[in-house]
């Protein structure tokens, strides 16, 4: 079965010749829930980016859906990240003007396949899958830090993507709220089958992933996935 995600050999390299991630090569399948881990600097945010096709490669393949990615137009690789991807960062990103509902509405009406009333039913029923509906007309300055980012998550759910790559999704939470965000994650895997990639310092929420990745200097040192 063609991998939902696959990199061949990537490595990113600075300008300035600082390489940030070094000859890495993985597939990730859908129902796959990994947690990237490594000490600072190690270039796990950097091969987040790279999944996510929000950086291009210096060399190697990033193949999605087995379609290599890493010589498509921006636009192209934009149109990707939107229908196929969702992202959850360390800071929420919510719009502070718009309320609840709205946040989650924007990817659904920028994507353009629902609209009116299905696109709010859309945005609605992910807000109460996460227990926000009651919230939805709240702007982010009147939410929790927890559910600020569970908003986050139900916008990065908005267009049914099939993979979730989240970058530090806790870093800002409690120790209560920050393993609700893995239970949903778990959830999201378990119940739905989508693959999920969380970078994360926090070895006890890495744990929880049916894979571990760890990255020392741009290098993979341990797969908990492969063999």
């Amino acid at each position: 079965m063609t991998p939902l995600l696959e990199v061949r050999n990537v490595t990113r390299r600075l300008p300035e010749g600082a390489v940030l991630v070094r000859d890495v090569s993985l597939a990730l399948r859908a129902g796959e829930f990994m947690a990237v881990t490594g000490p600072s600097g190690s270039g796990k945010s950097s091969l987040l980016y790279l999944l996510g096709l929000l950086d291009r490669p210096s060399s190697g393949e990033v193949l999605l859906e087995g379609q290599d990615t890493a010589r498509l137009p921006a636009s192209d690789l934009a149109a990707l990240r939107l229908a196929k991807l969702g992202f959850v960062f360390q800071f929420h990103f919510l719009l502070p003007e718009f309320t609840a509902l709205d946040n989650v509405l924007i990817p659904i009406r920028r994507l353009g396949r629902l609209h009116g009333g299905a696109a709010r039913d859309r945005a609605m029923g992910l807000l109460e899958a996460f227990g926000l509906a009651d919230a939805h007309q709240k702007l982010p300055e009147q939410l929790s830090g927890g559910m600020r980012q569970r908003c986050a998550i139900a916008r990065a759910l908005a267009n049914d993507p099939a993979l979730i790559l989240a970058d530090e999704p806790t870093g800002n939470l409690d120790s209560a709220n920050a393993a609700a965000v893995f239970d949903i994650f778990e959830r999201l895997v378990r119940e739905e089958g989508r693959a999920v990639v969380v970078v994360t310092h926090d070895p006890v929420l890495a744990q929880r992933a049916t894979r571990q990745l760890r990255l020392v200097d741009g290098v993979i040192v341990e797969d908990t996935g492969r063999g």
